[in-house]
């Protein structure tokens, strides 16, 4: 009955809520996942067909209006692709290569004429090419292909009852190269750019770096701020010492990391990593930029700020899998804009499926300031009011 009369006894259903209530709202971007706006690149090479007493026919301009009304038609309701026109097929490349686009469709020169062709006794099937990025994201790639597969099987469906409704009305007779031809009257080639190939755990690669390089950018933190918390100084310039020679073991240990954990992944994970001293060297910056980054919290709250950073790994790393568009206004506008980890995140895509090597732009400038900013917050950490002699005493009696 003693126990009843604690009062962290007492409160202890409503902190068990309170722990429930919060890691469940983790759950929440995973759940009856969405994409809204997949930007899709739409190119239309048709040059078009002439038709007597029609003058020029262009069937790829008549798919892209087609397109054009039915996002009108949608009105309010966010639909799952935002269609970007691109004028040729160049230009779709390097918009893949820069992540501007989940996948292209691209109509071919020959589309109105080959579609055309399939009235005639010998038919050649018009032919899309569909370009998926898979390495942007492996969940997105393959919702993207799934929508775009949608598409062509309902423009097939479209064509093939025009061809039999015209064969009907002019009693003709069905060759065998038609018939063959009318289950897929329009052909379809999916190609896989910047992909994600073997050995990369399904496109996932990036992710799962991630939580051991912030558990371990953690556990040095904290160390570390506690060996220091426990060295007496006798003045500021000591001090400052102690804290330079702590951001120096910071480094120390960012190296062994980076380059540790680069050495594990290939030789023991057996990932696939394209260029060995490029991704030991981005991830050694962003493990220093996050031991910097927590050792920066720590300097003025103390190790009571650890639980922040074990709440941002939950909260964040179910973000790290999904595309923006998948995510609601609130987790994409407000949670995955301030997740430090995401960086990381772009930045081994790069290496790992887009064949770019360690530059200090993008990802890699980001953390850079990340770790500059934290590394002036802990330089002032020794200008913060600290308790007298008197105060420390009066908390010590209560």
């Amino acid at each position: 009955m003693k126990l009843l009369k604690n009062k962290l006894a007492i409160v202890s259903p409503l902190l068990v809520l309170a722990i429930i209530f919060i890691f469940s709202l983790t759950l929440i971007p995973s759940v009856n996942m969405s994409p809204k706006n997949l930007p899709v690149a739409f190119v239309n090479e048709d040059e078009g067909i002439e038709v007597p007493d029609q003058g020029t026919v262009n069937m790829g301009a008549v798919m892209e209006e087609n397109m054009s009304k039915m996002a009108k038609e949608q009105g309010s309701s966010t639909p799952p692709i935002k269609w970007v026109k691109v004028e040729n097929l160049e230009a779709v490349q390097k918009g893949l290569d820069n992540q501007e686009y989940y996948a292209a469709l691209v109509l071919p020169k020959d589309f109105s004429a080959k579609q055309a062709s399939l009235k005639t006794p010998n038919p050649t099937s018009p032919e899309v090419q569909i370009l998926v990025n898979q390495g942007m994201n492996t969940v997105a790639s393959t919702v993207v292909t799934q929508v775009l597969n949608g598409i062509i099987d309902k423009m097939n469906n479209t064509v093939r009852s025009q061809l039999l409704e015209g064969f009907q009305a002019q009693g003709d007779t069905v060759t065998i190269a038609q018939a063959s031809i009318l289950s897929s009257p329009i052909s379809k080639t999916i190609t896989n750019v910047n992909e994600i190939g073997t050995n990369s755990a399904n496109g996932n690669a990036p992710i799962t770096l991630f939580q051991p390089i912030w558990m371990g950018s953690i556990a040095g933190a904290a160390i570390l701020f506690v060996a220091l918390s426990k060295t007496s100084f006798r003045n500021r310039k000591e001090r400052y010492t102690g804290i330079l020679t702590q951001i120096l073991m910071g480094a120390i240990l960012a190296l062994i990391a980076g380059f540790g954990i680069t050495w594990l992944a290939d030789s023991m994970l057996n990932l696939h990593i394209p260029k060995f001293a490029d991704m030991a060297w981005f991830l050694t910056i962003t493990y220093f930029a996050f031991f910097l980054m927590i050792t920066a919290v720590l300097s003025w709250l103390g190790i009571r700020g650890i639980p922040l950073f074990v709440i941002i790994l939950f909260f964040g790393a179910p973000l790290l899998a999904l595309a923006p568009e998948f995510m609601s206004g609130f987790y994409r506008d407000w949670v995955n804009p301030w997740l430090p980890m995401r960086f990381m995140v772009e930045g081994l895509r790069e290496l790992f499926f887009f064949g770019k090597g360690f530059s200090w732009s993008g990802p890699t400038a980001v953390l850079t300031w990340i770790g500059l900013v934290s590394m002036a917050v802990i330089l002032l950490s020794p200008l913060k009011p600290s308790k007298t002699v008197e105060d420390e005493a009066v908390t010590e009696i209560k």
